[in-house]
């Protein structure tokens, strides 16, 4: 699998892709072809947006588990979402753990805090989890980046059946949104204090 950096909130792993496939070429076509309703709207290729949402929902837990896509561990979620008054726009959605260290304010040293969760580190990436049971309060502060994704990096399908041509373009639109992803891993990195 891909490695993840300060760079990388998000990645694709074709590698394991290729080799966990059961028809021999690719475990996220085969799901791809699993979920064929998705992917066309009446036999009509969908719109580049309904696209994206159909290809991610596939490319992720829990469709797919582990996904074509893997977001880092110290991350909740990177998901795509509607964005806009007319919900015909696009978004990324980044949940990021904030421990009371990276607010401006600490909270009262009695709340609990999230808890790092040592058996699930990847490349120096540690996932945060609710405390255990401590009879105590907690405040677990998450923060929501949205990042809305303009059309261009949108890929419009002409395949309404899976296949080689639809997997293909499968692929392509979730690479855009994993580097669209990653070029705003700043943003995220910010938020934690880490150094891009």
């Amino acid at each position: 699998m891909p490695d993840f950096t300060r760079s990388t909130l998000a990645i694709v792993d074709d590698v394991a892709d290729r080799r966990d496939a059961s028809d021999g070429r690719s475990r996220f076509g085969a799901y791809l072809a699993r979920n064929a309703g998705l992917l066309h709207d009446d036999g009509d290729p969908l719109s580049a947006r309904e696209f994206a949402f159909s290809v991610w929902q596939v490319a992720t837990a829990p469709v797919m588990s582990p996904g074509y896509v893997r977001h880092r561990p110290d991350l909740h979620g990177l998901t795509l979402v509607t964005h806009g008054e007319d919900m015909d726009q696009v978004a990324l959605r980044i949940d990021v753990p904030l421990r009371h260290h990276h607010l401006a304010t600490r909270p009262d040293h009695r709340l609990a805090d999230w808890q790092r969760d040592t058996w699930t580190t990847t490349d120096g990436f540690t996932a945060l989890t609710e405390p255990h049971s401590t009879g105590r309060p907690a405040l677990l502060a998450t923060a929501a980046v949205l990042l809305p994704v303009p059309s261009h990096v949108l890929v419009t399908p002409t395949a309404t059946t899976p296949g080689h041509d639809m997997t293909a373009q499968a692929k392509n639109a979730i690479a855009a949104l994993v580097i669209w992803a990653n070029t705003h891993a700043h943003l995220v990195n910010n938020l934690i204090g880490a150094k891009s």
